[in-house]
């Protein structure tokens, strides 16, 4: 079976020898012919433009770049033709439209199946038709992972036949394979669009300006080219870019891409990013000593400009050596200062560096390159997930626009969701950007960040809920919020909520909309780490919320004397009397030690289930006993707690002399015989030890093999529980139908006893 794939060749190839198959790629059109003609089973790549004859080829520019799905300017070819953005020739004057001549039927082989990559385009036109005259016979399967015009899925269907499977952008998002993309516009009401009259341009970009001063710049620039590559325009937004950078993507340590107008525009770009992290430094510096001093809350009120100074002080050591770049391919007129960028070897270097974390605990593994400035390139085909943000400066619809925003998409690093910020109107124009597909295909593809201030407010009330639903009616109430959450459903379930509001909290912040909730926040943040501490088993807030919040909630709770690094004090722990001491009333005292009891019982059960299921059973019968009576109940408790620290036994149990690595195994196999320890008479008790000290035996000569209890040992693990099902039935200590259960139980124990056994 022959597998065609077309374009990516360099990624899937090598993708493709991952599988051990041998991968051939063709090189060029004679080649592809040559291989395609074999018979025999193999692994065929070759790109879609060698499905032409070589003096097509030789139309074109000797020397072409490999198509590596990098660049749009040069990865697609259609119909003999190349796209419109495609370089001139070397005289600078565009190059004549080449048709392809037919292929030669190649191989009718029926065993040939193609599987062509990005299906929705270049399949339409002659460069297809020639590989369907090639291998007439071959079935096809067409892959997108961008949704199919409209006009063009009847074309599609008909190459292709209906689709054997969608998966679409929201099923993605549900299932966590990528994260939602929000937008911000950063343009005025009168956004640009292609077509936009130079007028409506104007009064868009320059709307601060007098009717005078309007009419002063139009006569400076004439055409719209001129006005998106005007270095003060630039250096405008530039500024805006890096202010934005600062204060929404930095704190959460995410890098941005940056789209620009024209290849000369990214150029400039860099130059002006690099003078905009200088003024802003020297802003951050000049703050007085009460702004540099503000807390998050405070933070959120102050102007944009100053928020973004303040950000800046705070990440200033980050901010000193972040490092901008410009990706773009090389062009017949470039300047030759732009080689550095365009250099197949710096742009490789670039995207490795780019795609390394920008801040991290291991130094060594972190890259100040946060910005990648590119005008086509790395719009298609770029996965870094370290992505946080795309700042869009040049128009964009159908298929580009949502190959572009999905570089944002790719989860990791904790990323919760992508953000495109339009400086050009695609999103204030989105819906007519992307009217071109149906709504069902790009269901989600962009939302905007206006959206989540009612989501917000939706989750913050969702959580708030959990508390109301267990009759706690001020949040201020911690114990009652506390006690609340002792059914370990809706602590689960305020947890889940919780994280919600905090994520999208986190989205909104550090912009003013999201003051109104921060006060709740905190609070909540205090209510979850006091029944983090209570109830042992609930689960830190963790990376899964931004920094931004995380800071915020962190820094309130440690002033209330909990730090949320620290794990919960356990009852064996020195601090445990300290702990417990803090604690205001006997009813807060008595359900601190309760919690303690059970964590401590779950912690240990399976190194002794009968003994700490016997303590469980006490701890529940104090508590029906005591039910409301918290004193006597903190009194009683003290003394299970002083138990459980002396590791004495169960009330009335009588244990024989033995070493305390093999109680757990005693009390396994009395269990076993269904037998209460105070009523084993002397011979039976002699059994039972002799059975007990040979079992224990057993264990440790087996289990002292190396790495015994990995999966590569099950084997010797199956050996070791038939060694122990021997023993029950030869001693006649268990009954016969119970007895492979019981040896299963010991291995268990044995299991989790291993280093107590090992080193008895």
């Amino acid at each position: 079976m022959y597998l065609t794939i077309i374009r990516l060749q360099t990624q899937l190839s090598a993708t493709a020898e991952l599988t051990g198959e041998s991968v051939e790629k063709a090189a060029n059109t004679a080649q592809l012919k040559k291989l395609l003609a074999r018979d025999g089973p193999g692994l065929v790549f070759g790109t879609v433009q060698k499905y032409r004859e070589q003096k097509d080829l030789d139309a074109d520019e000797p020397g072409s770049q490999e198509d590596d799905g990098y660049d749009n300017d040069t990865s697609d070819l259609d119909s003999g033709r190349r796209d419109a953005a495609e370089p001139s020739s070397s005289n600078g004057k565009p190059r004549k439209p080449t048709l392809s001549e037919p292929f030669e039927v190649l191989n009718t082989s029926e065993d040939i199946l193609i599987l062509v990559d990005e299906a929705h385009r270049t399949q339409a036109g002659d460069l297809h038709a020639n590989m369907m005259r090639a291998l007439p016979n071959a079935a096809r399967i067409g892959f997108t992972g961008t949704p199919i015009i409209m006009g063009d899925k009847k074309r599609t269907h008909d190459i292709f036949g209906e689709y054997i499977d969608r998966y679409t952008i929201k099923e993605a998002e549900q299932d966590g394979a990528t994260v939602p993309i929000l937008y911000e516009g950063r343009t005025a009401k009168g956004a640009i669009k292609d077509g936009a009259s130079l007028d409506g341009l104007f009064e868009d970009l320059f709307r601060e300006h007098t009717k005078d001063e309007l009419e002063a710049i139009k006569k400076k620039y004439a055409t719209k080219g001129q006005i998106f590559e005007a270095p003060q325009l630039i250096q405008e937004k530039a500024a805006d870019i890096l202010r934005h950078y600062v204060t929404h993507i930095l704190p959460n340590g995410y890098k941005a891409q940056l789209v620009a107008y024209s290849r000369r525009a990214a150029m400039r770009y860099y130059e002006a990013l690099e003078a905009a992290k200088k003024e802003l430094l020297e802003e951050a510096l000049s703050l007085s000593p009460e702004d540099k001093a503000l807390d998050d809350t405070q933070l959120l009120t102050r102007p944009p400009r100053i928020k973004a100074a303040i950000q800046a002080w705070r990440y200033r050591d980050v901010l000193k050596t972040l490092e901008f770049a410009v990706v773009f391919s090389s062009g017949n007129n470039d300047d030759s200062a732009w080689a550095k960028w365009s250099e197949r070897s710096a742009v490789e270097r670039h995207i490795k560096r780019f795609k390394k974390p920008l801040m991290h605990d291991d130094s060594a593994k972190t890259d100040p390159l946060a910005f990648l400035i590119v005008k086509s390139m790395l719009l298609t085909g770029f996965d870094a997930p370290i992505e946080g943000v795309m700042y869009l400066d040049r128009s964009m619809r159908e298929a580009e626009l949502l190959q572009a925003i999905a570089r944002v998409n790719r989860t990791g690093h904790g990323k919760t969701h992508g953000i495109v910020v339009d400086y050009f109107g695609v999103a204030n124009h989105l819906k007519e950007a992307l009217a071109a597909y149906s709504e069902e295909d790009i269901d989600g593809a962009l939302q905007s960040l206006k959206d989540e201030i009612p989501l917000l407010r939706d989750r913050h009330l969702r959580v708030i809920d959990v508390l109301r639903g267990q009759g706690v009616d001020s949040l201020a109430d911690t114990e009652e919020a506390v006690q609340a959450l002792a059914d370990e459903r809706f602590r689960a379930d305020f947890v889940v909520k919780l994280k919600e509001f905090n994520r999208t909290l986190d989205d909104v912040l550090p912009r003013p909309e999201g003051l109104e909730f921060v006060n709740d926040a905190k609070q909540l943040a205090y209510i979850h780490a006091l029944a983090r501490n209570r109830y042992k088993d609930t689960p830190p807030l963790g990376k899964d919320i931004g920094h931004k919040v995380r800071k915020l909630i962190d820094d309130y709770v440690i002033s209330l004397g909990i730090d949320p690094r620290i794990p919960p004090v356990q009852l064996t722990d020195a601090e445990f009397d300290e702990h417990l001491g803090r604690q205001v009333g006997d009813r807060a005292k008595a359900s601190e030690m309760e919690h303690a009891i059970r964590s401590h019982v779950r912690k240990h059960l399976d190194e002794d289930p009968v003994k700490y299921g016997r303590l469980s059973e006490r701890l529940a019968d104090l508590l029906q006993q005591l039910d409301g009576q918290w004193d006597e109940q903190v009194e009683a408790l003290r003394g299970l707690i002083q138990q459980l620290r002396d590791g004495a036994r169960v009330d009335g149990e009588e244990v024989p002399e033995m070493p305390a690595h093999a109680e757990p195994f005693w009390r396994e196999l009395v269990a076993s015989a269904d037998l209460e320890a105070d009523q084993v008479d002397d011979a039976t008790a002699q059994r039972l030890l002799t059975a007990t000290e040979e079992v224990v035996a057993i264990i440790q000569q087996e289990i002292a093999i190396p790495d015994f209890w990995k999966p590569s040992h099950i084997p010797d693990q199956e050996a070791l529980k038939q060694q122990l099902f021997t023993v029950l039935m030869m001693g006649d200590l268990v009954p016969t139908d119970q007895a492979e259960a019981v040896s299963e139980r010991l291995l268990d124990l044995a299991r989790s006893n291993h280093a107590r056994l090992v080193n008895a």
